[in-house]
Formats: structure tokens, C-alpha cells, sequence
């Protein structure tokens, strides 16, 4: 006979656990489960029958996999949080007793970190089990670099500690100074939401969001609780990074910190690095001028072999001398092949670009940067692509290669500000009251080129350098678009006149709304003109009437209407046209339709309904981009009508 089952015993029942469990099985906190389920990347569960899994009839049950739970009996932080759990029970029975001194005594050999500076527990060994290789961990890394880089620029609260902001500011900067060193940056875009960087490293595309500079505002209803367990797994993570990247480079880490230039605010100036990739390399002593001669009949001998390979060589391919010159000039040219698409519309493959050039693109000027520009972001771009002289005003802190804004060694300069009208004083002295530049208003100095700061993302995107009166001070600049979007055939594409991308139906209603307003305008125009026609004829009327002279004859009445008749004539072509090829474009749509209504019969119901759901996506894709060509052409007819 069959051993009888046991309801909850077997099948998915066994395989999962609810939350309260797991927490019962592993003898910890709810809080404490938390944050041993983030550390170790363990995560809820959904079964597919929740009928066969749960045993009550509550329907916002939580479950985790059976393995998941026993796998964390084994885990060694389970001992710290029951060593410290076990510890509050003996100082709140000290304190219930009354015996102070001896809840002060436990206190004060417990392991303290702010007293002893020894942590509660190391998460060194889950790094070890959740990143078994490195490219791993780089992988993981989007995620990390925000979390870090958000949490460097809140303010101290009781929920976010200065000591957690203070080492993930350090963490984040030690990464930036290994993308300058390394050149590992490629994009950059500005966004509402912040500036997104996105860097290869070690063949593995990062991409993280660095908030702006601004004054952040703590909310009550975010759990830091949560997030601080994040940023705590995520600065081991990333510490364990920055030890790697920086010892590939033979750099020394973590590299010198000076305090005092932190609390002055030189942020990438407060590092030193150290490290033979730095040094720079010494001269090769020179040899003493020997003579060195081979012997005679060993050189004629390698003549002679030389001589008759290159005749053969000559013969058999039957080439002209100045064929091998140019393929030789190709081969020794520095220019790179471009893969081009075969036709029109076709994928396009990418480039190939040569390394040096892209991490040098500054590396020729000196660039000053205004106050009101964006420091942070700027001189962290400016030296990832190569410009090793950046300066700005003394007042945005410490680390600038100079601090006069009137260095003739200065190539460029970053304005964030449209050119001002400065108001003089009375006494004429030529200072601006508006702004404490160095320099009076609208006054530049020579020889100097003036950029909006986008000047710098766009060559970094393009990878060469933009043309700078686009990007001159108080100039409309041209669209910032990202990087990270591929245009796909038939997508509004911003940088493409409008008439090359619009449908045939577009076409034919961006006509008529041109006519309808060319007629209204016209009505305008006439119905002032006839006014003024009226006014002056019956000036005329009155005139001749006094004079006893006769009005209008028949035959100019009869002038006047073919007149009428010959300017109707074209706007009738025209509307008879358009009316034509409405007709051919709604046959043409309906034979489509009919057509395709006729092919998808054919198919089977699985595929017709994937069809259906990748046309539903289409439809909804082209209608977004219907409705940025129409933004785009009501844009650029306000500002046709601005100019007329």
C-alpha cells in the first residue's frame, strides 16, 4: 500500500516558505532579515499557484524559496546579529533591574565602531560569494554608481550619517580619478533627472546618473533603513572595484588624501596618485658610437638573395611601381576603413575609432570656467578627455590649474550667461554692479574663444570638436540630443528636416493648414485694402459728384470680374489637385489594409496574435512620432511668422 500524502508536505508546497517561517527558521529580527536578504541577493518569490503553496487563506502572503533560507543557516553574519540581539536583552535587563553600572559595563565592551574603530561585521566574504570573476562585478556596477553618487550629495541627517556620505563622496572620486587616468569615459548627456555618464571598462559598457549640484530636500516617507543597507553592500562593492582598477594600472590605493584641500573644496584635487604608470619613463642611455661592420661577403650575399626575391615578386604580380607606392601609402596611411550600408535604410555598423584621439580631445587648450558654469561636471569631463590645465575662480575652491581669469595661456572660456548690458556708475569707474566679474560687461578678452558649457558635451558625444560660434554666449543652442538612443528607420529624427521624414498625410494636411492660413491672411490684407478702397472712393465720389461727372461704366464692372475669375483659377488646380491625391492615398491605405487583413489569415492564432500585438506597438510608436513632427512644424511656423 502507498504511503499517503500529507497535504503541504510535497510538490510546490515544500519548495516555498512565507516570511514569517523563514524568520522563525533562522531565529532573527524582520529587520535584520532585510538586510541579510539585500546583502545576499536573496529575493521574493511568486508561485504559480498560491491555492497550492499557502496553507492560509491570506492572499498577501510572502514566499521564499525552501533553498534560499537553508542556505542562509550557514551564513556568518547570522552570529553577529544574534550576538548583538543577545547583548540588548542583557543591557535592557540591566537597566529593568536598575543596575546601571552594569548595562554601562556591557555597553562598553561591546565592539563600538565610532569608539574602537572596528566594524560589527566585514561584508567582504559576500562580495567574494555574489561576484565569483570580476567582469561580474563590473556588471553590477550601474546600480552601484548611482546609489553612491546620490548619496554624496545629501545632507547629513539622523537617518543618512556625515561618516556614510563622506566615504561614498571618497569612493565616487577615487572612480572618477581612475576614468581620467585610464580614458575609459565615452558619453555623457544631460537629462532632467541629472548627468548621465556611461564609461568602458575593461570591455564592459557602465552607465550611471549623477544628481546636479543642488540642495537636496529629505522627504519623510523614503526608508533610509532600506537604502543604507544598499550604499553599505554597495561601498564594499565598490571598494573592492577601485582596488582592482587602480593595481591594473600599477597605481598605489587608495591614493594620498590631503584634508585640508577637502575642506576647500578641490574634490579630484584633494588625491594624489601614486604609481609607476606616473612616473614618467627615463631616457634610454645612449651607446657609446662603436663601429659596427658586418662582413663583406655575408652582406653581398643577403644583396643578392634580396635583389632576386623582389624581381619575382615584380614578375609574378605584373604590378606598376606606382600601384605598390599607393597600396603602400594606404597600408602606412593613418585613416581607418568606414563600413557603409549597401542600401538605403540599411543597419549601420559601428565606426572604428582610433583610442588616442578621443581621450585627447582637450588636451591642446587651457579652459577657464566661469562661476555661474557647473565646476564639478566640467573639470571631471574636461580631464577625462584629455585637458590637463583647467582653471576657475579662487572663490569654487582649491585645485585649479589658475585662478586669473586674464592668463593669456587661456584658450577658452566657459560662459553660462547671455552677454549683459552693464550699468555704470555715476562716477564712471567701469565696474559692474550686477555681477563681480573680473571684467567689465560684454568686455572679452582677445583671442579667446567664449562657449556655452553643452559646447562640451556635444564634441565629447560626436568625438571631435564643435564648431564654437554654434555655442557662442547668448546663442540659441543646437538640440542636446542622447546618446544612448539608435534611431530607427521611420522614428522622428530631430536633426532631419521635416519634410525629408513626414508621411504622404502629413504632407497633404501640412499643405491645406498652409493654405487656410494663406487665405485668412489674404482676407485680412483684402478686407483692409477694400476699407481703404471705400473710403477713397467715396472721397473721389464726392469730389466728382460736386463736379457733376459720371461714375463707373459696364465695361470695367465686366474687367473687374475676369480679373476675379483668373486668380481663382490656380487656387482650383491646386485644391483639385490635392483632392486627387487624397483619393490615391485612401486606396492606397485601404488595398494595404485589405492586403494584410488577407495575410493574416493565414497565419495560425499563436502568430496572429503576436502580429497584432507588434502592429499595436507600431501604431502606437508612429503615433508619438506623429506628434513630435506636428510640435515641429507648428515650432517652426510660429517662428517663420516671428521673423516675417
Amino acid at each position: 500500500m502507498a504511503r499517503i500524502k500529507k497535504k503541504g508536505q510535497a510538490g510546490a508546497a515544500k519548495n516555498y516558505v512565507t516570511r514569517n517561517q523563514a524568520i522563525r527558521k533562522l531565529q532573527i529580527s524582520l529587520p535584520d532579515f532585510r538586510q541579510l536578504c539585500i546583502w545576499k541577493g536573496i529575493y521574493p518569490r511568486e508561485p504559480r499557484s498560491k491555492k497550492k503553496v499557502s496553507k492560509s487563506s491570506t492572499a498577501s502572503t510572502t514566499f521564499y524559496y525552501a533553498k534560499d533560507i537553508q542556505y542562509l543557516l550557514h551564513e556568518p553574519l547570522l552570529q553577529r546579529f544574534r550576538d548583538q540581539k543577545a547583548l540588548e536583552k542583557k543591557i535592557s535587563r540591566a537597566l529593568g533591574r536598575g543596575n546601571v553600572s552594569d548595562a554601562k559595563r556591557l555597553e562598553t565592551n561591546a565592539a563600538r565602531p565610532e569608539k574602537t574603530g572596528k566594524p560589527r561585521y566585514t561584508l567582504d566574504h559576500v562580495i567574494r560569494e555574489r561576484y565569483p570573476t570580476f567582469n561580474d562585478s563590473l556588471r553590477d556596477l550601474d546600480d552601484c554608481l548611482s546609489m553612491l553618487f546620490l548619496f554624496a550629495n545629501l545632507p547629513s541627517t539622523s537617518s543618512v550619517p556625515a561618516k556614510m556620505i563622506a566615504r561614498c563622496e571618497r569612493l565616487c572620486l577615487e572612480f572618477q580619478h581612475y576614468l581620467i587616468v585610464s580614458k575609459s569615459l565615452t558619453k555623457s548627456f544631460l537629462s532632467i533627472k541629472g548627468i548621465y555618464y556611461q564609461a568602458n571598462i575593461q570591455g564592459e559598457d557602465v552607465l550611471w546618473l549623477v544628481p546636479y549640484k543642488f540642495n537636496q530636500r529629505i522627504v519623510g516617507d523614503i526608508d533610509f533603513r532600506i537604502m543604507g543597507t544598499f550604499v553599505e553592500f554597495y561601498m564594499t562593492l565598490l571598494g573592492f572595484v577601485n582596488f582592482r582598477l587602480y593595481t591594473s594600472l600599477g597605481l598605489k590605493y587608495p591614493p594620498k588624501f590631503d584634508v585640508t584641500k577637502d575642506e576647500n573644496s578641490a574634490e579630484l584635487g584633494a588625491f594624489t596618485l601614486e604609481g609607476k604608470s606616473l612616473v614618467a619613463p627615463e631616457e634610454p642611455k645612449q651607446l657609446e658610437d662603436v663601429p659596427h661592420r658586418p662582413d663583406p661577403r655575408v652582406q653581398a650575399a643577403v644583396n643578392k638573395v634580396l635583389k632576386t626575391m623582389k624581381s619575382g615578386e615584380s614578375e609574378e604580380d605584373g604590378e606598376a611601381p606606382g600601384n605598390a607606392n599607393e597600396t603602400e601609402q594606404d597600408t602606412t596611411n593613418g585613416t581607418l576603413d568606414k563600413f557603409e550600408p549597401t542600401a538605403e535604410g540599411g543597419d549601420v555598423l559601428p565606426q572604428p575609432t582610433s583610442g588616442g584621439s578621443q581621450g585627447s580631445l582637450f588636451s591642446n587648450f587651457t579652459i577657464y570656467l566661469s562661476r555661474e558654469a557647473p565646476r564639478q561636471p566640467l573639470e571631471f569631463l574636461l580631464k577625462a578627455f584629455g585637458c590637463k590645465r583647467v582653471g576657475w575662480d579662487a572663490v569654487l575652491g582649491e585645485g585649479a590649474s589658475t585662478t586669473d581669469e586674464l592668463d593669456p595661456s587661456i584658450t577658452h572660456q566657459i560662459v553660462d550667461r547671455p552677454p549683459i548690458q552693464a550699468a555704470m556708475e555715476e562716477d564712471g569707474d567701469g565696474e559692474d554692479n550686477q555681477t563681480s566679474w573680473k571684467l567689465a560687461g560684454n568686455q572679452r578678452v582677445p583671442g579667446r574663444i567664449y562657449v556655452q558649457p553643452q559646447w562640451v558635451w556635444d564634441s565629447v558625444n560626436d568625438q571631435e570638436l564643435k564648431e564654437p560660434h554654434l555655442y557662442a554666449p547668448g546663442a540659441s543652442l543646437p538640440p542636446h540630443l542622447s546618446p544612448f538612443v539608435k534611431q530607427v528607420q521611420g522614428a522622428y529624427d530631430p536633426t532631419v528636416p521635416l519634410e525629408q521624414q513626414e508621411t504622404e498625410a502629413e504632407a497633404l494636411e501640412a499643405a491645406e493648414d498652409e493654405d487656410a492660413d494663406e487665405t485668412v491672411e489674404g482676407m485680412d490684407v483684402a478686407g483692409s485694402e477694400d476699407e481703404d478702397e471705400d473710403e477713397d472712393g467715396e472721397d473721389e465720389g464726392d469730389a466728382k459728384g460736386n463736379d457733376g461727372s459720371e461714375g463707373p461704366s459696364d465695361d470695367d464692372e465686366d474687367a473687374a470680374e475676369d480679373d476675379e475669375g483668373d486668380e481663382t483659377k490656380p487656387v482650383d488646380a491646386k485644391a483639385k489637385a490635392r483632392e486627387g491625391a487624397k483619393k490615391a492615398l485612401s486606396k492606397k491605405s485601404r488595398d494595404e489594409a485589405e492586403e494584410l487583413e488577407r495575410a493574416k489569415g493565414m497565419l495560425s492564432k499563436k502568430k496572429r496574435k503576436l502580429f497584432e500585438q507588434m502592429e499595436y506597438t507600431n501604431k502606437k510608436k508612429s503615433a508619438e512620432d506623429q506628434k513630435l513632427r506636428a510640435k515641429r512644424r507648428r515650432f517652426e511656423k510660429e517662428k517663420a511668422r516671428g521673423k516675417a
